[in-house]
């Protein structure tokens, strides 16, 4: 079975002969600009537990929503093609019409453009837009520029689970270094910062009654998107989504474990996986990791509250759980 990554529209797939699901996975700036290098001792572990894979480059910019609504623009491209090309190659291709059988992953600030999809899932988001941003109309406007140039109908992963790992939904400051500091207020000052910002995005996520079909995956040694030691939450985009998933409809999925924010790239080099990050441990034996495990024990545990969700949609007398 060849792990072999083929361009398909303006992603990357590797296509498993007998899938039974697909990974929709969007990396960090620059790493995950190019993820089948970055990630791929990840992406490799993910496909030989049986997962087609999608790996989505990451496309830098300081407006979020567009980039959000077009992850969904590809998936309903993809969810065609690869079923074709599965097809022609003699592999089981009814799988990719099922949009049950769709789960995100997202690294760093990859997180952040599949958070602002699950809340455009949502019940009347613009109203929950207005609430939350000061300059709603604007981003508003974003939204259905977007919905309008990419898709016929409302964005939606509603039913399909996510699994964010060492999140960051970082605004303006983050994204410029900081010796240009001022820059970044400059940018802010006049709109043309990231939008939305954390604190917005925040509380769009707060406000949301979905995010009940997401895990968290962290690092013990994270400095960027933080970790459960934190003790401020403000700085700690980790410490601060554990409390919210605490407070969904299924028992928080969370587990922290050793390592720093790029613990997800690397590459495999004999029995010995290369992060390829000087800054980092750089090379690691490949029977020490433990993410990969771990991530394939979320997804499956994912799947099975999906299932959960399903036969409790099923009933009319119960409580819905999106």
């Amino acid at each position: 079975m060849e792990f072999k990554f083929r361009p398909v529209s303006h992603s990357w797939v590797a296509i498993h002969p007998n899938p039974k699901g697909v990974v929709q996975f969007i990396g960090g700036a620059f790493f995950g600009t190019f993820p089948t290098i970055f990630y791929r001792y990840f992406l490799r572990k993910l496909f030989a537990e049986g997962y087609t894979i999608i790996a989505l480059p990451f496309r830098f910019s300081f407006q979020h929503w567009p980039i959000a609504v077009s992850l969904l623009q590809e998936q309903a491209i993809l969810s065609e093609e690869i079923s074709k090309i599965a097809a022609s190659l003699n592999y089981q291709n009814h799988i990719y019409q099922d949009k049950t059988k769709y789960f995100w992953i997202g690294h760093s600030l990859g997180c952040k453009y599949i958070t602002l999809l699950e809340f455009l899932s949502g019940d009347e988001p613009e109203n929950i837009v207005e609430e939350c941003t000061e300059n709603s109309e604007r981003q508003l406007q974003a939204i259905q520029k977007s919905v309008e140039r990419m898709l016929a109908e409302k964005p939606s992963i509603k039913g399909q689970p996510s699994l964010l790992i060492a999140p960051d939904i970082s605004d303006t400051e983050s994204a410029v270094p900081q010796p240009l500091a001022f820059i970044a207020r400059f940018l802010d000052k006049f709109g043309l910062g990231v939008l939305p910002t954390r604190k917005q995005t925040q509380c769009l996520v707060e406000n949301s009654n979905l995010f009940n079909l997401t895990a968290l995956i962290s690092f013990d040694k994270d400095t960027i998107a933080g970790s459960e030691k934190d003790k401020d939450i403000q700085k700690s985009d980790v410490l601060w989504f554990i409390q919210q998933l605490r407070n969904k409809k299924f028992p928080l999925l969370h587990e922290e474990i050793p390592g720093k924010h790029l613990e997800p790239v690397g590459i495999q080099i004999g029995n010995y996986v290369v992060d390829l990050n000087p800054l980092d441990k750089f090379i690691e034996p490949m029977a020490s990791r433990k993410l990969e495990d771990l991530t394939i024990q979320f997804l499956d545990e994912l799947e099975q509250r999906q299932q959960i969700s399903s036969s409790v949609k099923s009933e009319p007398s119960l409580v819905s759980i999106n």
